[in-house]
């Protein structure tokens, strides 16, 4: 059953090496990222799961990379110029054969979990495609909070990359309505309203916590999590909310 969720955004940027000089800007998110990381360890779980979404990897065809990683699985900062590696919780002791790298999403949140020296319980991740439908995100999280009798989730995913001129995918009118009805779902636990997030429209604002915010409202069904917002901005443009349920 899950008994406590953490909602945070997973840019690079929440890394003080990457943002470098503009590190300061993100204190705020980055403080309210590791509080919501402390109510998972105060939940107890007998496994944490990282989900977020995938990314397309260059010299895979154009796969993303999906599907579950296992525990001690590697993810870098490379890609983004700063000499840094992390692993998804303790590397296990028993013989570990490094596979697919985390992607992006999972890298941060593996990121901040060693932030957070976290030893409570295995680590786990789960990549969704940006495309998945809304029941296939709601099931998945259904299976996942029977993994164990108590089970916690970290879900990465930044809301629309729309909201100024600036912006990855400069400003679009729409994208702070949008924004603001998936904070306050996430802020209040509002299950019914986040399955009902536009999956459409989420595409075409970049909206990249769709898919993992469907899968939290799967897996918290029956399980009945109060929300608390942490956090909520816009630098850069782009989404970011900071939401721990219990």
């Amino acid at each position: 059953m899950l008994v406590a969720a953490a909602v945070c955004p997973c840019p690079p940027l929440l890394v003080p090496e990457v943002a470098a000089g503009a590190a300061p800007e993100l204190d705020s998110a980055r403080d309210a990222c590791l509080d919501a990381v402390a109510v998972l360890a105060a939940s107890r779980p007998d496994l944490l799961v990282v989900v977020g979404p995938g990314e397309t990897l260059p010299g895979r065809d154009g796969a993303p990379s999906v599907g579950p990683f296992p525990p001690g699985t590697h993810g870098s900062f490379r890609g983004v110029g700063v000499d840094l590696d992390v692993t998804l919780g303790p590397v296990p002791e028993e013989a570990f054969t490094p596979g697919r790298p985390l992607p992006q999403s999972l890298t941060v949140g593996a990121w901040l979990l060693g932030r957070a020296r976290w030893s409570c319980s295995p680590v786990e991740g789960l990549a969704l495609p940006e495309a998945a439908v809304a029941e296939d995100c709601a099931e998945a999280g259904g299976m996942l909070a029977r993994r164990a009798s108590r089970v916690a989730l970290l879900v990465m995913g930044d809301g629309s990359a729309c909201r100024t001129l600036k912006a990855p995918g400069y400003l679009d009118e729409r994208a702070a309505d949008f924004d603001a009805r998936a904070t306050e779902a996430l802020a209040s636990a509002d299950l019914d309203a986040l399955a009902a997030l536009d999956v459409a429209l989420a595409h075409e604002l970049k909206v990249a916590g769709r898919a993992p915010w469907q899968l939290l409202a799967g897996a918290a069904r029956d399980a009945g999590l109060a929300g608390r917002l942490l956090y909520e901005n816009a630098p850069y443009g782009v989404g970011y909310t900071v939401a721990a349920w219990s």
